[in-house]
């Protein structure tokens, strides 16, 4: 029996749609946890809090994250019409993932402010959630262009 049989294949742009949503859902939930964080340290302190996450989420999408979710792009476009579903990350990028979860739970388990810590949650949930826009901008000009050819 081919093992190929069992592949879910999709059309490429699930594959843009599927990133998309996966940056920016992991992204919205590290600001959630953030905020939840600041609470306790009331609205003016947490605004100076959320302001650094939000500067410094900037600065990772404009010199990381954004070059990451290019790069994906193009290596996603290079792929056939239909491709498995897991496709949307490249294998190393899994990899990846789990050592950022690993950091993730260790940082929050270390005696780090909670207050503190927010900044650099922020920083890259809101890096994620911005960089999801580079896959949801690539999806709508894919979608574009086939509905240009229909019609």
């Amino acid at each position: 029996m081919m093992l190929s049989r069992f592949k879910p294949a999709v059309p490429k742009c699930w594959l843009f749609f599927a990133c998309g949503l996966t940056w920016s859902v992991v992204g919205g939930l590290m600001c959630t946890r953030a905020m939840g964080w600041l609470i306790p340290e009331g609205v003016e302190r947490s605004a100076e809090f959320e302001l650094a996450g939000l500067v410094m989420a900037v600065v990772a999408l404009r010199f990381g994250f954004g070059a990451i979710a290019r790069k994906n792009i193009v290596r996603l476009r290079r792929l056939p019409e239909r491709g498995c579903f897991f496709a949307f990350q490249a294998w190393r990028s899994y990899l990846i993932i789990m050592v950022m979860i690993g950091m993730g739970v260790t940082l929050r388990h270390l005696p780090i402010p909670k207050s503190a810590l927010s900044i650099v949650y922020t920083a890259i949930g809101g890096a994620l959630f911005m960089g999801s826009f580079h896959y949801y901008g690539h999806l709508f000009r894919l979608m574009r262009t086939v509905f240009n050819r229909r019609g």
